[in-house]
């Protein structure tokens, strides 16, 4: 496809306008500010009219559990614990493959038609999930939900055959799209001794590990009591998690010692602000973590506690609450907010040449209508992408320079039958509780 005379944001993340874009085998292979010649703009096929759009990287995920749309609506109005232990575990125990595959499609559904093209999910029946992502065209990071109370040997448990099955089988599949992770759910739900195992096999294989990190208080102050007042993220440490890649989902309560093990051990945060406060369990510390170093992601988290995969909300969020919260107009900039969304979320998913809009990366894309009212004027299309846009101007989505959503049709997924099949399956699993 060629975008013609189209706003864009660039890779340093600033805006630059009539520009032209070609993607060409799966990559972004011209941008300039002229039209290609006739034979090279004829290599690019459909000339996409720029005219009051403007062109963006497309959203990365750095944390959600996809097919808990099956739960939307559900588990409310409750804290973490009660929320966790008394409507969404009993709910998750009837959750079969096949719900997981419908799911999972409705979720891609959703996050496609907001602009978003991989997400990094820590769930189970993955082999299902990998189904639905590997044929909408969209890109996962996949790990198997490990919740290990048992201290014994990591190896003694079934799912650890089951990864190893996994990542032969899926890790790199469906073009590079899929990559799989391993999973440690959190420090109260596992063990040192598996934890230990994990982290030594991940550092094996070359792997990333995705984890739940201090989200709530009761969990930071409850690890130190068991650990010797170790906090969780000094907790992971000790156990060597920290030596491999890791997305650390949350890290609400956090302190500066903390901080700066994130910072001087590389670790991708993935903030999840609107998911934090409907929990009400409080606000990452994500102008600190920014001011030392540490890689900030943007997540949706499950759709249990957000509810929905617009990420274009959870971007207005991120960028609006830390300036409340810090007492301070000028934390979070919109760029660094816009970083954290796409070319960050990339990174943390070890997609190295993604998530930004640059000559030679994947062509993961997103076009934004620009003439809707809330955008006028344009006196900054950043500030209006950040504060004024939302997820609905997205009028096309491309993964890997394949048109995956446009103008309310998605060519890969049949979203009628898989909201009927969610609707299905959830009223199901409610009357059997």
């Amino acid at each position: 496809m060629l975008f013609s005379d189209i706003a864009l944001l660039d890779e340093n993340f600033e805006v630059q306008t009539n520009r032209w874009v070609g993607t060409l085998d799966g990559r972004i292979a011209y941008i300039g500010d002229t039209a290609p010649g006739p034979e090279e703009a004829a290599l690019y096929g459909e000339v996409y009219d720029g005219d009051e759009k403007l062109l963006v990287p497309g959203m990365y995920n750095a944390h959600a559990h996809a097919p808990m749309t099956l739960l939307r609506g559900y588990a409310e109005n409750l804290p973490l614990q009660a929320w966790l232990n008394d409507r969404v575990f009993p709910f998750e125990d009837k959750i079969t493959g096949e719900d997981t595959y419908w799911a999972t499609m409705l979720a891609c559904a959703e996050m496609l038609r907001y602009g978003t093209v991989s997400f990094s999910d820590m769930y189970y029946h993955t082999r299902e999930r990998i189904q639905a992502v590997a044929e909408c065209g969209m890109k996962m990071n996949a790990c198997e939900g490990l919740l290990a109370f048992e201290p014994k040997p990591y190896a003694e448990y079934p799912i650890c055959q089951m990864n190893e099955d996994l990542i032969r089988e899926f890790h790199g599949s469906a073009d590079g799209r899929i990559l799989i992770d391993y999973n440690i759910h959190s420090e109260y739900l596992s063990n040192p001794v598996v934890v230990a195992d994990i982290a030594k096999l991940a550092k094996e294989k070359g792997l990333n590990i995705h984890v739940h990190v201090s989200e709530t208080k009761l969990e930071h102050e409850e690890c130190k009591e068991r650990h010797e007042g170790m906090t969780p993220i000094r907790y992971f440490e000790s156990l060597g998690v920290l030596d491999v890649p890791v997305t650390a989902a949350h890290c609400v309560w956090v302190d500066d010692g903390d901080i700066e093990i994130l910072a001087a051990k590389g670790v991708y945060v993935a903030s999840n602000p609107v998911s934090n406060m409907k929990l009400g369990s409080g606000f990452a510390p994500v102008v600190r973590m920014l001011e030392r170093g540490v890689n900030v992601a943007l997540g949706t988290d499950g759709m249990a506690s957000n509810n929905n995969h617009d990420m274009y909300q959870d971007l207005y969020v991120l960028a609006l609450i830390q300036k409340g919260a810090n007492l301070d107009p000028t934390a979070v900039s919109p760029a660094s907010a816009m970083r954290a969304a796409t070319r960050t979320g990339a990174l943390s998913q070890g997609r190295k040449d993604c998530g930004h809009i640059a000559l030679g990366a994947k062509a993961d894309l997103a076009v934004l209508d620009a003439s809707g009212p809330s955008w006028c004027p344009a006196t900054d299309m950043l500030n209006n992408l950040v504060f004024a846009g939302h997820g609905s101007d997205v009028c096309l989505t491309m993964a890997d320079g394949a048109v995956l959503y446009r103008e309310g049709e998605w060519p890969t997924i049949d979203v009628e039958r898989a909201k009927a099949e969610v609707e299905v399956r959830t009223r199901r699993i409610i009357a059997s509780l």
